[in-house]
Formats: structure tokens, sequence, C-alpha cells
């Protein structure tokens, strides 16, 4: 079915693509890749912008529900970051709607992850933004009752992106109440110094000790905090009193 005054030969990349490029400000998209750190060596290299805001994007996409994945494969594939975005946020409310508990699609979730997962594989969920925004949506639905090997997988891997995928995608289970996958992982990733690694790691953390049992956090931090980066640990102990606080800092 189409969105809202969208017939289903509109439900296309390019129809997408016009439409941000009708919001598009050059101005800002100077400072959307200075922010997103595009420049020679940094996370971003290369990354295009054209300069339209997370939240534009989120309401002019809301027209596109139902799109085939075909077409959102498309956008996942241009070298535009807000493309990529505006395909990621179609996909989410795609997943959603399979994955209400009743009349669920389970061959449609399929289709969804799997799209998904082989975008991530060649490098099109390449920015902070990009994973946050997708994979607790995606993964987290699909994972929350089966085996989590591919989560591990992600982990082990070199790549920048797929290891903060493994390590977002736990935050659907930590918002269950399910800590094991994060501290596995969080473990298993304590010596990745990189600072998108270290904030993802330490935000996990610290969402365990608010969502979940402040007590499961101390426990990580009375084990690791002695081997854990400073910006990891700055994030995980967030939450906690000046005086826990300085405790785990000061094992460092």
């Amino acid at each position: 079915m189409s969105g809202t005054g969208v017939t289903a030969k509109d439900l296309t990349a390019a129809a997408v693509q016009a439409e941000l490029a009708g919001l598009a400000d050059p101005a800002d998209a100077v400072h959307l890749q200075r922010f997103f750190k595009t420049g020679p060596g940094e996370y971003g290299e290369g990354d295009v912008f054209l300069g339209v805001r997370v939240p534009q994007t989120r309401k002019a996409v809301k027209r596109f529900a139902g799109m085939p994945l075909s077409e959102i494969d498309k956008l996942l594939d241009s070298p535009v970051h807000e493309h990529r975005l505006a395909g990621l946020v179609i996909l989410n409310g795609e997943m959603a709607k399979a994955s209400r508990k009743r009349g669920g699609d389970e061959a449609r979730q399929r289709e969804i992850v799997d799209l998904y997962l082989a975008a991530v594989r060649r490098g099109r969920v390449n920015n902070w933004d990009l994973v946050d925004g997708s994979a607790e949506f995606i993964l987290g639905p699909w994972f929350a009752e089966r085996p989590r090997d591919l989560l591990y997988e992600f982990a082990a891997a070199d790549s920048l992106w797929e290891r903060r995928v493994a390590l977002l995608t736990t935050f659907a289970f930590i918002k269950q109440g399910d800590t094991a996958t994060t501290l596995d992982l969080c473990e298993r990733l304590l010596s990745d110094r990189r600072d998108l690694i270290q904030k993802a790691l330490g935000w996990m953390l610290r969402e365990i000790g608010k969502r979940v049992d402040a007590a499961i956090l101390t426990g990580f931090l009375d084990a690791h905090a002695a081997d854990m980066g400073r910006t990891a640990l700055s994030y995980a102990t967030e939450h906690l009193t000046p005086e826990q606080r300085i405790h785990y800092r000061a094992q460092r």
C-alpha cells in the first residue's frame, strides 16, 4: 500500500531523491560535511551531503511508506548521505509493520533483514547516525528471540561500522531488560580505542545501568574499568554518583 497522497508508481528512489533535492541547503551541506567528518582520513571520508536535516528527511519520507525493497536498496546505494538515511527510515517503518505482534510477517522480516545486512556488509550504513537510527529497529526485533551469532561476527570484524551495528543492535535488547549480549560484546570490544566504538560501548553500558540495573553496570566496571578507554568509561559512568565516577575513573 502506498503512502498518503502517493500512488504506487511514485514509490521510487528517484521520487524520494527529488523530494530531498527540494529541501537541500548548500550552506547546511558544508556544515554537515564537517560535522560528520568527511575529510581525508576521517571516518566519513568522501561522504556527500545535500544539506537536509534529519527531522526534514523523516518528515519527507513519511509519504513513501510501502516502497518496494528494490527501490529502498537504490537509496542505500546512493553516494548521498541523506538518500541513504531516507532509505533506512523507510526500511525501519517496513520492519515495524512486519514485526507487529499480531499478524507479523516473518518472511517479510527476513527480506528486510537480509537487505539491511547486505547494505551493512557493502559499506552503505557508514556513519554513526545511519547505524544508530537503524540497527536496533531492524536487527533488534529479528534477533530478540533468535541466535545472535551474527552480532558476534560483526563485533569481530575490522569494520568500524559493523562493530557499531553489533553494539547498537543490543539497545533493543537492553530496552527489554536483556543485557547479556551487550555485556559480552562490550567485553570483546574493550581494546578498540576508536572514538565511535568507545562512545557506543560506554553508551550501551550506561543504558544498562539506567534502564535495567545499576548493579549490573557497576559489576562490569568493577571487573573492567582498569582496561577501559577514557571515553568509554566517561560515558558509562555518566549517571553514577560523583563518588562512583571518581572511584572508577581513578582505576585507569
